[in-house]
């Protein structure tokens, strides 16, 4: 049985689904069969990618493509361990897995924002019917939750007993609300019908393959360097963020899967750095002509985000690898590659 790793009285009613027989077979070593919703996107390519290097699982990705795309897994299309289904997880999907990484959501606030009721129903009704899996085939389930929970904290950094400051009816609720219903579901099945449930809440990631054009900060800032735009700034600039290479997060995400712990469980890099200190950083790194200016600040925007990593780094053993200096030349050379842009000699 998972054990507690946060706050909360978080004890089954029930013992967990039994899995599929093949499991406990003796005469037949089956592969670990694991479905990965939202895996044509960002984050989700880079869990495939991880999953696939074992010779033991077989992976099945489902995705609408709204915001992933079939580019990310163009190495694994045709491979023997590998199904990718085209499906919207708000209608369920009947598929025999032993784990479920349900990372399906819009993550950035340009594309959760475009449409708020699709947000909110991919969060809640897109949850249950992943639960529902889960409790029909006894599959072990991790949700991808976000800081967004916390809201813009009063408390900083934001451990995971914080209970967060977020607005219900703000023009990001459907997300953040969304993610907070969508633990609350977990939390809840786990209790009354004994799903083996994990729930990482995942801070600002960036690397290779995010949309260059999600407006995400990271990802502003080095399109605007190699269109040799000005970096734009949301005003005063000194609100903060921390930022984890999508590698390390991977890494957090398969380490708390196969581990013992419920979570929530906050995955993501402690070194805060403010928006106008990244900003000074891509232009050092990427394009040192570009002007930097600061622009309005859009509404809700947290003014601290940053995680307090103590029981990822006691119950998982995990803690970020990747400089922010070093990780950002990697994700600048995915986009030269995307946006057919030479580094000048």
């Amino acid at each position: 049985m998972a054990k507690n790793a946060s706050n909360g009285e978080h004890q089954t009613t029930k013992p967990p689904p039994s899995p599929s027989p093949l499991r406990n077979s003796k005469f037949f070593q089956s592969n670990m069969r694991i479905l990965v919703t939202g895996g044509a996107g960002f984050i989700g390519s880079h869990l495939v990618d991880r999953l696939m290097e074992n010779e033991k699982n077989e992976v099945i990705v489902a995705d609408n493509y709204f915001t992933g795309s079939k580019d990310n897994l163009s190495k694994w299309i045709g491979h023997p361990r590998f199904e990718l289904i085209r499906h919207d997880v708000t209608e369920p999907l009947l598929v025999e897995v032993d784990q479920i990484y349900h990372l399906a959501c819009p993550a950035s606030p340009i594309f959760y924002k475009y449409n708020p009721v699709k947000t909110i129903k991919t969060n809640v009704i897109g949850t249950l019917n992943m639960l529902g899996l889960a409790k029909r085939v006894g599959a072990r389930i991790l949700l991808t939750s976000t800081s967004e929970v916390y809201g813009d904290p009063l408390i900083h950094p934001q451990p995971e007993s914080y209970w967060g400051n977020v607005n219900p009816i703000g023009v990001r609720s459907c997300y953040d609300e969304g993610k907070r219903v969508a633990e609350t579901l977990m939390f809840d099945y786990h209790r009354q019908h004994g799903i083996e449930i994990r729930v990482a809440r995942i801070f600002n990631t960036y690397g290779p393959r995010m949309n260059i054009d999600d407006g995400r900060v990271v990802s502003n800032f080095i399109a605007q360097a190699l269109r040799g735009e000005p970096l734009t700034v949301q005003m005063p600039g000194t609100q903060t963020r921390s930022f984890c290479y999508v590698a390390d997060l991977v890494d957090g995400l398969i380490r708390l899967m196969d581990g013992e712990n419920t979570g929530p469980i906050n995955l993501g890099n402690p070194g805060e750095f403010t928006v106008l200190e990244l900003a000074k950083t891509v232009k050092e790194l990427i394009n040192p002509e570009v002007e930097i200016k600061m622009v309005e600040n859009t509404p809700d925007d947290p003014r601290q985000r940053k995680p307090d990593i103590t029981k990822a780094t006691e119950l998982l053993g995990w803690e970020p690898k990747v400089k922010l200096r070093d990780g950002l030349p990697l994700m600048e050379n995915d986009f030269r590659t995307r946006l057919a842009i030479a580094k000048k000699i």
